[in-house]
């Protein structure tokens, strides 16, 4: 049943109606009267209560909750809204004087200008310069820097600062002089909204107590947001058939998914795959989009600026496509016209050399590589 909504001016003529049919003579209703006011009184009170139920009723669906009736309502079903994500990147440590050997500790917090958004160094085993001893990255004597892994104090899309962007040391470190990152941090995603909670609820119902690619689907992107994802079925690793058997490939967005994620993933899939199936868990084959492409600014606009604001519009795109989506060639045109109004024309477009879609091969994931633009 739907709640009928009334406005002010319908309850009072509804009461005014109601009152003067009970009435064996005429009832004084005019403004200032006392009985006018009693039932202003009275559909002020009305709406207030209609008000309250409109609340209660938005509450107790889904569709109309928002916020923590959102969550409360997934909680009884055991599911809970996916997390902001920290952007990660690298930042260089560089000195004037290199004479003696200097460390940058994990821990250690670095800034953009204005201290609007705050980094954290931390570990990483396979950077050459990481000391497990000295739980840092160490400068050699001669050497002028050193590039060390950071993460963002505060989980969410403001992370995804842009090069050049970090230039600010917490707290002094001695022998070290300057901070800055050279390539953009990447991978930061806030919290998971409203309208995808509800989206990803859906199909996490579709998919209780079933085997098939959307409840495996459903399966994988609870692990965590940006993941995209292919299932392919009965093939090998190789591209081979084996019926039976599938693969599924995962990217976070990098183009090569740390070994822990691939073992979550492993994990949830295992607890959701057909029984009698064997499947693998992978991540992506990378196909570098190598564009190249002339601009055309009006008189007086900053062509810098322009070439800039195309060659992170291509990035950002590219970046974002979901593993096997194929690059259109004449989406980056389109891109190129939008990311500058200054810019009158585009020629010279190639991707990879050619004039055509680039279509990545089994398994494989487009990402960017050298875009140039003059």
């Amino acid at each position: 049943m739907q709640l009928s909504l009334q406005n002010f001016s319908s309850l009072m003529e509804r009461m005014a109606a109601a009152v003067q049919g009970a009435a064996s003579n005429l009832v004084d209703l005019t403004v200032g009267s006392v009985i006018r006011a009693i039932l202003e009184a009275n559909a002020s009170v009305a709406l207030w209560l209609q008000w309250l139920i409109v609340e209660v009723l938005s509450a107790t669906r889904l569709a109309t909750s928002s916020g923590a009736d959102c969550d409360s309502f997934g909680a009884d079903f055991g599911f809970v809204r996916l997390p902001a994500v920290a952007a990660a990147g690298q930042a260089t440590f560089s000195r004037f004087s290199p004479v003696s050997s200097a460390l940058i500790p994990v821990g250690t917090a670095v800034a953009t200008a204005g201290n609007t958004q705050s980094f954290i160094v931390v570990a990483d085993t396979t950077n050459s310069a990481y000391s497990v001893a000295a739980t840092g990255y160490v400068i050699q004597p001669g050497v002028s820097g050193v590039t060390a892994a950071i993460v963002a104090s505060v989980p969410g899309a403001n992370g995804n600062v842009l090069p050049g962007m970090i230039s600010l040391i917490g707290s002094p470190i001695a022998g070290v002089d300057v901070v800055n990152n050279q390539n953009a941090l990447a991978g930061g995603v806030d919290a998971e909204s409203d309208l995808a909670f509800k989206a990803r609820f859906g199909n996490y119902l579709a998919s209780l107590s079933r085997a098939t690619n959307i409840s495996i689907g459903s399966a994988i992107g609870a692990v965590q947001q940006g993941l995209s994802y292919s299932i392919t079925e009965n093939q090998d690793q190789a591209g081979s058939m084996q019926m039976g058997h599938f693969v599924v490939t995962v990217d976070d967005g990098s183009g090569s998914p740390p070994s822990s994620l691939l073992q979550i993933i492993q994990q949830v899939v295992d607890g959701i795959r057909p029984v009698g199936t064997s499947f693998a868990v992978q991540g992506p084959v990378v196909v570098r989009a190598a564009i190249s492409a002339a601009i055309v600014t009006a008189g007086g606009a900053d062509h810098a600026l322009a070439v800039s604001a195309v060659v992170t519009g291509w990035q950002n795109y590219i970046d974002a496509l979901q593993v096997g989506a194929a690059l259109s060639y004449t989406k980056l045109a389109q891109l190129a016209f939008e990311a500058s109004s200054s810019i009158i024309n585009v020629s010279d477009l190639t991707l990879n050399g050619e004039t055509a879609d680039l279509i990545p091969s089994l398994f494989g994931v487009v990402r960017s590589g050298v875009l140039t633009v003059s």
